[in-house]
C-alpha cells in the first residue's frame, strides 16, 4: 500500500500543476468564480481529476501522460489484490530457497566457482547474510544426501518440482496483472524454465568475473588519481546496474505477451532504486532489531527474511504493474464512459466490429487482431476484450492461433451473415428462462417482447453486415 500512496501523492501534485496552468488560462469571470472556491473544494476538484476525469482529457502533455500512468498502476495495484499474492510468493519463495540454493551451488561446484558464488550473494543481498549462511549450512546437508542411496531421484525431482512451482507462481502473477487468461503450455514451461535456472548460475558467474576484473585489473593499470575514484564508483554502481537488469527482465520475458522494452526498462529502473533503498534501510537497521534476538533467539533472521521477502515481492509486482501501466494506458480512454455503456451502443459496436471481419474476409485480407482493433478503432482495451468476448459467446467469430497474437475471424459464410441473425445472436447469449414459476407467470410478456424483437429485427432487412462497412 505504500507504493500506492506514492503513486497517489505524486499523481496529486502533478495534477495540482495542471489544474493551477488551467485556471491561469480561463477569462477573468471564470478565474474570479473559481477564486471563490474554498481550498477544500479545490482540492476535491484536484483529487476527482486525478481520480476519474484525466482520462477524458485529450490533452498529449507529458504530466497527463504521466497522470494517467499512475492512475492505471495504482488501480491495476488493487483490484488484482498483488499484496496477497505477494504474500504468496513469499510463501513460495521460502520454500523454494534451499532447493534454489543447491542446484546453484551444484553447478558452482561443477565448475570451481562455489566460494565466488557465496560472496557474491552476499554482495548481492547485504541485509539478509545471516539468512544465506543459515541457508547455506541447509544446502550443505541437503547436498550431501541427495548424493547418497534412494534419495537421488527423489530428491533431485523434488528439487524441480518447488523450483518450476515457484516458477509457474510468478508468471501466473505477472500474467494477472497484464490480464492474460492463456499461460505458457507445459512443455515451454519446462523448457523455458530449466534453461533459466541452468543459465542464472553461470551469468553469476559471469557477473562475478567482470566484477573482480574491475576492481584487480582496471584499478591498477588506472591507478591515476582520477580514474580511482571514477573506478570506486563504477564498483559500487554495479550491484544497482545488475538489479535494474534482472528486473527489467522480469517484467519483459515473464508475462505471456509482448511487452515494450523501454516500458520495462522504465519501470525497472524504477524498482531497482526501490529494492536498493529496501536494501539500505534493511542494512542499516540491523542495529535497531537487536531485540529480536531476545525473542526468537537463533530464529531472529526468520520473521526478517519473510518482511524483506514480503516488500521485495511488492516492490516487483509494483514495477510489473507500472510496465502494463505505461504499455497501455492509452487504451483506457473513456474508462468511465465504457463502465456504463448502454445495450444498443454495445450492440452497434458489435456489430460493427463483426462486420470489418466480414469485409476482410470478404476481400481475402488477414484475419483481424486485437492489437488491429484498437488502432484502427481508436477502442478503448476493455471494451475491446468485452465486445470480442460477446462475439465468441454469440458463435458469430472463430478465434485463429498465429505467431504473433490471435487473430479473429467471422465463424461462417458471410454471405449468410446478416444484421437480422447478428442482433439475434447476440440478444440470446447467457441463460434465459430458468425461473419456473416468474417463467409461467411472464409468460405473456415474453411473447410480446419477442415480436417486438422480431419486428425490430424485420425492420433492419436481411442486409449484409460487410455491405455496411465504410472506409
Amino acid at each position: 500500500m505504500s507504493f500506492c500512496g506514492v503513486y497517489t501523492t505524486f499523481a496529486v501534485m502533478i495534477v495540482k500543476h495542471e489544474a493551477m496552468n488551467r485556471m491561469n488560462n480561463k477569462s477573468n469571470s471564470q478565474a474570479g468564480h473559481g477564486q471563490d472556491k474554498s481550498l477544500w473544494e479545490r482540492l476535491c476538484d484536484n483529487v476527482e481529476y486525478c481520480m476519474r476525469r484525466v482520462w477524458g482529457d485529450p490533452s498529449k502533455s507529458w504530466k497527463v501522460r504521466a497522470l494517467k500512468v499512475i492512475n492505471l498502476s495504482v488501480r491495476s495495484f488493487l483490484d488484482r489484490d498483488l499484496q496477497m499474492r505477494a504474500g504468496s510468493l513469499t510463501y513460495s519463495t521460502v520454500l523454494a530457497l534451499v532447493p534454489a540454493l543447491a542446484m546453484l551451488f551444484a553447478i558452482g561446484r561443477g565448475f570451481g566457482f562455489q566460494a565466488l558464488l557465496q560472496s557474491q550473494l552476499m554482495n548481492y543481498f547485504p541485509a539478509q547474510r545471516q539468512a544465506l549462511t543459515s541457508a547455506l549450512s541447509y544446502v550443505d546437508n541437503y547436498l550431501s544426501q541427495a548424493s547418497q542411496g534412494a534419495f537421488i531421484g527423489i530428491g533431485v525431482v523434488v528439487l524441480l518440482w518447488t523450483l518450476l512451482s515457484l516458477m509457474s507462481n510468478i508468471e501466473d502473477t505477472f500474467n494477472k496483472v497484464w490480464g492474460i487468461t492463456k499461460d505458457r503450455s507445459m512443455v515451454r514451461k519446462f523448457t523455458d524454465y530449466t534453461a533459466l535456472m541452468l543459465l542464472l548460475p553461470v551469468m553469476m558467474m559471469c557477473s562475478a568475473g567482470v566484477e573482480v576484473l574491475m576492481s584487480d585489473t582496471v584499478q591498477q593499470a588506472l591507478a591515476d588519481d582520477f580514474f580511482s575514484p571514477v573506478a570506486r564508483v563504477a564498483l559500487r554502481l554495479t550491484p544497482w546496474l545488475v538489479t535494474w537488469g534482472v528486473l527489467s527482465m522480469m517484467f519483459y520475458v515473464i508475462p505471456n505477451t509482448r511487452v515494450n522494452l523501454r516500458c520495462a526498462l522504465g519501470a525497472g529502473l524504477l524498482s531497482a532504486i526501490g529494492f536498493q533503498v529496501l536494501q539500505w534501510l534493511f542494512v542499516t537497521g540491523q542495529v535497531y532489531v537487536s531485540k529480536y534476538n531476545a525473542i526468537y533467539g537463533s530464529f531472529a533472521f526468520l520473521p526478517l527474511l519473510l518482511i524483506w521477502l514480503q516488500l521485495s515481492w511488492l516492490i516487483t509486482l509494483a514495477g510489473a504493474a507500472l510496465t502494463y501501466a505505461a504499455q497501455n494506458y492509452y487504451n483506457f480512454a473513456h474508462a468511465n464512459q465504457v463502465s456504463d455503456i448502454s445495450m444498443r451502443y454495445a450492440d452497434e459496436l458489435a456489430l460493427g466490429v463483426l462486420a470489418l471481419m466480414a469485409k476482410r474476409f470478404s476481400e481475402r485480407k488477414p484475419a483481424v487482431t486485437r492489437s488491429e482493433l484498437l488502432c484502427d478503432l481508436d477502442l478503448p482495451a476493455m471494451l475491446a476484450d468485452r465486445l470480442l468476448e460477446r462475439l465468441q459467446r454469440a458463435g458469430l467469430i472463430s478465434t485463429i492461433t498465429t505467431d504473433d497474437e490471435p487473430a479473429y475471424q467471422p465463424a461462417y459464410d458471410v454471405n449468410q451473415l446478416t444484421v437480422t441473425s447478428a442482433l439475434d445472436a447476440l440478444s440470446r447469449i447467457g441463460n434465459s428462462q430458468f425461473i419456473t414459476k416468474a417463467d409461467k407467470r411472464f409468460k405473456s410478456l415474453h411473447q410480446h417482447v419477442e415480436k417486438l424483437h422480431d419486428a425490430q429485427c424485420t425492420a433492419h432487412g436481411d442486409v449484409l453486415l460487410h455491405n455496411l462497412i465504410t472506409d
